[in-house]
């Protein structure tokens, strides 16, 4: 995260079962025997070794594997039936859209007129705590609630309606979304947004973030006008589908103004499996793993990586800040290849359990297994950043602008940093991981037994998928711990 938050943020391929063991053990040995999380004054180590933790973790994944090969012998997920629980009125939708729009022109109001120090600036907190964290947090729990908020979405269709309104010839009809587009345009704008939140140095500057937020805004405009609003939102808008990805682990699902009910995990399944799909789960997972790994001595020590790489951007002729950024953004490419790199390996090994399927294919098919993991590697990493962070909305609001102002009365409220301990915090990191992939793993077994007709070859390639959950697990674990030291 930003530097700004950091200190308010306590940081955060086998064929047969005993093969399986192996890595389980390997993982576990290599985990740090001690770690602890950057807290605002001091270290906080863990109350039982990260060592155990890990031993833990990788015995939690291996009994899951075996649970479900015994009691899941047929796929539940990847059709269910979804009850209707209320139908919402139009007039709640056009709310929910006025107040994206309110909201957005706030935020941006802010960033440009209010004062520049951050942390007295509505603009950061809302763009880097709200929604690059609260919204994640709360799709998952209650459906694709940015959907309803989204103040481009919620313009793309008031504009849509007019124009329908004034008649068919007021403006013409939308191209036809490039099918082998797919969602590569959401890839690239969360790629961009990370590289702002993480590498720029100047990213808490809030009158450079209204006006990214701006341009962000006529690019989405822009698309909803070539491609229509709902086509360019569901592919292109890198938030909307971030979004719209974690909202499909939500047992909450609104559609066509109807807020339906279904089992936990079972939007996953239906992820589409378009171009950049994957992709956007992997990019989402390797940046976060980046934030981490980014605050560890490998990285940061002297002589780290991060140095090394800076001379050598320097000795080519870039100047030391380029430098720097150059270095931060290869490390950031090479975190997201690392991860993907171990998803291909589990699938590579997929494939030579069942021939009658291509790498391709199996990657887009087993694509959906990665959200839990990366929901739950956002939550490792930035669960202390939401819970702290996010009680300066309380004085923000009051004073949106950072001009002195007391709207509702909470000018003076301060930030708690003893509403959560520095221990609990490591139990919500490692719980999140570990049910992450045990959520993964599930994803992962029902899709098999729906690919093979053989529910021998589904079980043993989900001995592939297991050793690519325990990575998972000891790489999250590892980097809570790297970013501790």
């Amino acid at each position: 995260m930003p530097a700004l938050y950091r200190s308010a943020a306590m940081r955060s391929a086998v064929r047969k079962p005993a093969a399986g063991l192996a890595v389980l053990a390997a993982c576990a040995l290599l985990t740090p025997a001690a770690a602890g999380a950057h807290g605002i004054a001091q270290r906080a180590d863990l109350p039982i070794p990260t060592w155990l933790f890990a031993w833990g973790a990788s015995l939690v994944l291996l009994a899951s594997f075996a649970a479900l090969a015994v009691l899941w012998p047929r796929p539940r997920l990847q059709a269910v039936r979804e009850r209707v629980l209320v139908r919402l009125p139009l007039a709640l939708e056009l709310f929910a859209g006025a107040l994206g729009v309110v909201s957005f022109a706030l935020v941006v109001y802010a960033g440009l007129a209010g004062n520049q120090t951050a942390t007295a600036n509505l603009a950061p907190t809302a763009i880097f705590v709200v929604l690059w964290v609260g919204f994640p947090v709360a799709s998952a729990l209650f459906g694709d609630v940015f959907a309803a908020l989204s103040p481009w979405r919620a313009v793309g269709r008031g504009v849509g309606f007019i124009a329908t309104r004034l008649g068919a010839g007021a403006l013409p009809a939308p191209m036809a979304y490039p099918a082998r587009l797919g969602r590569w345009p959401a890839v690239l704008g969360i790629l961009a947004f990370v590289s702002l939140e993480l590498i720029d140095v100047h990213r808490d500057d809030p009158s450079r973030l209204a006006v990214i937020a701006l341009l962000y805004a006529a690019v989405m405009l822009v698309g909803m006008s070539l491609y229509g609003a709902e086509a360019w939102c569901r592919n292109g808008d890198a938030f909307g589908v971030t979004f719209a990805t974690f909202a499909r682990l939500s047992p909450l699902h609104g559609e066509r103004r109807e807020l339906r009910l279904r089992p936990p995990l079972a939007g996953a399944p239906g992820l589409p499996q378009v171009p950049g799909a994957t992709a956007l789960i992997l990019v989402l997972i390797g940046t976060t793993s980046f934030d981490g790994f980014s605050q560890g001595d490998v990285w940061t020590g002297e002589d780290g990586l991060a140095e090394r790489l800076t001379r050598t951007f320097g000795d080519i002729g870039f100047g030391r800040e380029a430098a720097i950024q150059l270095a931060s953004t290869a490390g950031l490419l090479a975190m997201v290849l690392l991860v993907a790199g171990l998803y291909r390996l589990g699938v590579a090994g997929m494939r030579s359990v069942g021939r009658d399927h291509t790498s391709a294919e199996l990657a887009r098919r087993f694509g959906h297994t990665l959200i839990p993991i990366a929901l739950a590697y956002l939550v490792a990493h930035y669960f202390s950043l939401l819970i702290f962070q996010g009680q300066a909305l309380g004085y923000l609001a009051s004073d949106p602008l950072g001009h002195g102002a007391d709207l509702f009365g909470t000018a003076d409220w301060t930030i708690d940093y003893g509403v959560v301990s520095a221990n609990a915090i490591w139990y919500v990191q490692v719980g999140a991981l570990v049910v992450g992939h045990v959520c993964g793993l599930i994803l992962a077994h029902d899709r098999a037994l729906a690919t093979w007709s053989s529910p021998r070859t589904a079980m043993r390639s989900q001995y592939w998928m297991l050793s690519v959950m325990v990575a998972f697990t000891c790489l999250g674990l590892w980097l809570l711990s790297a970013s501790a030291q």
